[in-house]
């Protein structure tokens, strides 16, 4: 599956924004789509994931109660609503597929990584 991310941009602290995934080739069979946030120097650090065939979301603690994972199976798409930005935000956003199996699919194995958009936050 190849994934393309886009809706990054810079913007003050306690503010939103909206990123997007749009999947395209083999878009059936994965287990979901995940959201990972990345910064010079360190690992990809998950951020969001959601089943694509139900409606299970599984999120880091650090964005709990401030980003939202959702979809939309029609157009291939799964999005981050990014609100109350923070500093500790900013990064490079990847989209990746998962193509495993049973209730802890979204703890590993993501592949096929999206070219990724960056999100700043600073005032």
């Amino acid at each position: 599956v190849q994934l393309q991310a886009s809706g990054g941009g810079l913007v003050q602290p306690g503010g939103s924004l909206r990123l997007s995934c749009v999947a395209s080739g083999r878009t059936t069979g994965f287990a979901g789509l995940g959201w990972f946030r990345q910064v010079p120097g360190k690992d990809r650090k998950f951020v969001a994931a959601i089943s694509w065939s139900g409606g299970s979301k599984y999120y880091d603690d650090s964005v709990k109660g401030r980003f939202t994972i959702s979809k939309d199976i029609g157009k291939n798409t799964i999005f981050l609503q990014m609100d109350n930005l923070q500093p500790e935000d900013t990064g490079i956003y990847y989209c990746a597929a998962n193509f495993g199996a049973g209730p802890s699919w979204y703890r590993s194995g993501f592949r096929d990584w999206g070219q990724g958009t960056q999100v700043t936050v600073s005032s």
